[in-house]
């Protein structure tokens, strides 16, 4: 039973489900962030859109001055009209749309995450016809493993993501020589969700080698961008709202060779917005079966898909008013949706529960929201800040005070 952290008695007043979003923990995120970044030395930060697309957190953000990673021109997108300086939006993605490409040529971004010869050559192409010199970092597979789950792996040799190892030299050369397409750099990404810090150091210790090749061949990148995939506590988030940010930047400054005048770059997603946001869902029958008991709940898989998509483990809550140690039972939590894989988790103990009680999904900051979808033609979820919350309780209780 969690008390003290939640509106509990707003939300009782709110219809379910809704995603909830504690804008202090966002900003909090943000100054360890931004206070660990402040002790090197060019080192930029940018926001991975596809975590979290909510225009509110959009702005916080960069108000904190993060620039946007982007893997669509709709993230492109909303991140010009969220107000982030052209200079620090960088567009990666494996099938960028001419569209899409024209628009970040339109908005001079700071560069295109570039990952494949044809890519290459087609940006070159619509950069000519708009008179214009596109910057590229190229995006190489660095075939070092991830200890996470396989379906948020994209740094070994047989995922879909970047420019292969025995490629990379001729592509180098190939950007260099294109008289639309400015290289700058070099950009990786090895997966998501990584809690095991040694694998931050085996990619450190292969851009190493891949420098010390392209060194040889006269080829002195500026730019070392290395992705993202920090992970999160989704197990205790009340006890660690902030990811290890300390530990996660020493291991570059340490393990990775720069020369003094290389910036280095980094594209965090989950850890900046993950734990300030929680589905709150209703209980709306508890069903005994033949071996177990299920909470059926007025959110699904439309909602949040991670469990379904991933078989991802979100801390579920019972949020409750009563002041009182209840009896526990455990429970499968499900949702509403005609699909046999709506399901939160299983054998979750909780306080007794009944219809009407309310329920936290913890940790739901990233993949949530942006991931929702209308299937079975369910509405989108609405979201609520604390802030918006504490105004308006602040507003009720003024009406109050002024009809008396």
């Amino acid at each position: 039973m969690i008390k003290g952290t939640f509106p509990i008695e707003k939300f009782r007043e709110l219809e379910t489900p809704f995603y909830y979003y504690d804008m202090k923990v966002l900003r909090d995120t943000l100054d360890t962030i931004k206070k660990e970044v402040s002790k090197y030395e060019n080192f930029h930060v940018h926001y991975a859109i596809k975590a979290n697309a909510n225009p509110k957190i959009l702005k916080v953000i960069r108000e904190a001055g993060l620039g946007a990673d982007c893997v669509s021109g709709g993230e492109v997108r909303a991140s010009v009209e969220a107000g982030f300086p052209n200079d620090k939006i960088v567009f990666a993605g494996v099938g960028k749309t001419d569209k899409e490409i024209n628009y970040a040529l339109d908005h001079d971004i700071f560069c295109f995450n570039v990952e494949s010869i044809p890519e290459l050559e087609v940006i070159n192409e619509l950069a000519a016809r708009e008179g214009k010199v596109a910057r590229v970092c190229l995006r190489i597979n660095p075939d070092v493993e991830a200890h996470t789950h396989t379906h948020i792996i994209t740094g070994m040799a047989e995922n879909k993501f970047g420019i292969a190892l025995k490629d990379m030299l001729q592509v180098v050369q190939l950007a260099q020589q294109l008289s639309n397409i400015s290289f700058v750099g070099l950009h990786f990404h090895i997966g998501s969700q990584i809690t095991n810090m040694h694998d931050f150091v085996s990619l450190c210790e292969r851009i190493n080698e891949i420098q010390h090749l392209l060194h040889k061949h006269g080829i002195y990148p500026m730019v070392i961008n290395v992705g993202g995939g920090l992970g999160i506590d989704y197990q205790s988030p009340s006890e660690h709202p902030i990811a290890d940010f300390k530990a996660y930047f020493r291991v570059f400054t340490q393990h990775l060779h720069l020369r003094p005048e290389q910036s280095l770059h980094f594209e965090l997603g989950r850890s900046v917005v993950a734990q300030c946001g929680s589905l709150i869902t209703r209980v709306l029958y508890v069903k005994q079966a033949a071996t177990k008991q299920f909470a059926i709940v007025d959110a699904g898989m439309t909602e949040l898909i991670r469990p379904a998509l991933y078989q991802a483990k979100h801390t579920i809550h019972y949020l409750s008013p009563l002041n009182c140690q209840l009896p526990t039972s455990k429970y499968d939590i499900v949702g509403p949706i005609c699909e046999s894989s709506d399901v939160f988790d299983k054998d979750v103990l909780l306080p007794v529960t009944q219809r009407g009680d309310l329920l936290a999904i913890r940790s739901a900051g990233a993949y949530g929201e942006s991931m929702a979808s209308t299937y079975n033609c369910r509405p989108l979820p609405p979201y609520y800040t604390d802030e918006e919350l504490d105004l308006s309780v602040q507003l009720n209780k003024l009406y109050e005070t002024l009809q008396k």
